[in-house]
């Protein structure tokens, strides 16, 4: 809580500091113009008193001296107009690059406090099953149990570092990819098939047409829609089904997640694949995460040339959809 507070802080002090920096400089623009226009009127009083009344070309001076004047006004609100629109475009430009960096700051805060509990939940739980073994005598049915929710909760510490040192070589294209021709549809079964093993009363429903085969890196399309079966799982109650659809069409082979959950508002659907973006701040959300699965996804379909997308499943939920080019 406290460093959401720290983060709206900051936030108003950068408002203040640039609203008072914008306002002193249209201030001082005004002044500017005003003084220009002052000096340019007095220098034409000056013109206007040299001239003798008597003089034969009054009229053309008079008008010369005006239309002078006149062109000068001219040329000070072109100047300034060009000058003012100019700042304010780069006034605009380091505003919204500000609120960018804070944003992602925040995001990278909310990344951090997130692998701290998402690294100390797992720890913890390893540390207590391997102390009660070695502390208590327990029957083999006992010490299965205890030994699986230990390799379950390793198997989540492994899945995580992997997630961050992959997003590291993505963002640096130092990932060494192994593209090869991969049935699609042997992987989502199978992936299908274990997330049904480890969630056993969750309902799967699948379509999956047979022997889609695809160019594609084994090891990325495993994590692209593990990834998305577990943000389905995430954000939907248990007792509600996850569709999972893998089709072919035209020149598109579809790939399709339908969850029955809390769905992701309209403002919201371009932000998600941000990376380190969590809907909601790290304090208040009740779900586990990091804020790279879905960042993931859409770094693995643009590796694999398919777009991701994602739409309202009505009346709840969300659907997300994988296009791979044929």
């Amino acid at each position: 809580m406290k460093m959401r507070w720290f983060n709206i802080s900051k936030l108003k002090f950068v408002n203040f500091i640039y609203w008072v920096f914008l306002t002193y400089m249209i201030a001082a623009f005004v002044w500017w113009y005003v003084s220009l226009e002052k000096q340019n009127s007095e220098i034409a009083t000056v013109k206007f008193q040299s001239i003798r009344l008597n003089d034969p070309a009054l009229y053309e001076k008079v008008k010369s001296i005006e239309a002078f004047e006149a062109r000068k006004t001219k040329q000070y609100i072109y100047e300034g107009v060009t000058f003012l629109f100019l700042f304010l475009l780069g006034a605009i430009y380091v505003y919204r690059s500000l609120l960018k960096q804070l944003r992602y700051s925040n995001q990278q805060q909310n990344f951090m406090m997130a692998v701290t509990h998402e690294l100390k939940t797992p720890i913890a739980i390893t540390q207590l099953n391997i102390e009660t073994l070695l502390k208590r005598e327990l029957d083999p049915t006992q010490k299965k149990m205890l030994i699986e929710n230990t390799l379950k909760e390793t198997h989540r510490l492994d899945a995580l570092c992997n997630n961050i040192l992959l997003a590291s070589q993505l963002d640096m294209g130092k990932y060494e990819s192994n593209m090869q021709d991969v049935d699609l549809s042997d992987i989502v079964q199978k992936l299908v098939d274990s997330f049904q093993e480890r969630f056993e009363q969750r309902a799967l429903i699948t379509t999956i047409t047979p022997s889609v085969f695809i160019q594609a890196e084994p090891l990325l399309i495993q994590l692209l829609i593990n990834n998305l079966l577990d943000n389905a799982h995430k954000y939907s109650n248990i007792s509600t089904p996850i569709t999972v659809q893998l089709t072919t069409k035209e020149n598109k082979i579809s790939l399709t997640v339908k969850d029955e959950g809390v769905g992701i508002p309209m403002e919201e659907r371009t932000k998600i694949f941000e990376k380190f973006y969590r809907i909601g701040d790290e304090s208040t959300r009740t779900t586990k995460g990091t804020g790279l699965g879905l960042y993931l996804c859409k770094k693995i379909s643009e590796f694999h040339q398919a777009t991701i997308i994602v739409d309202t499943n009505a009346p709840n939920g969300s659907i997300f959809t994988i296009n791979f080019p044929i």
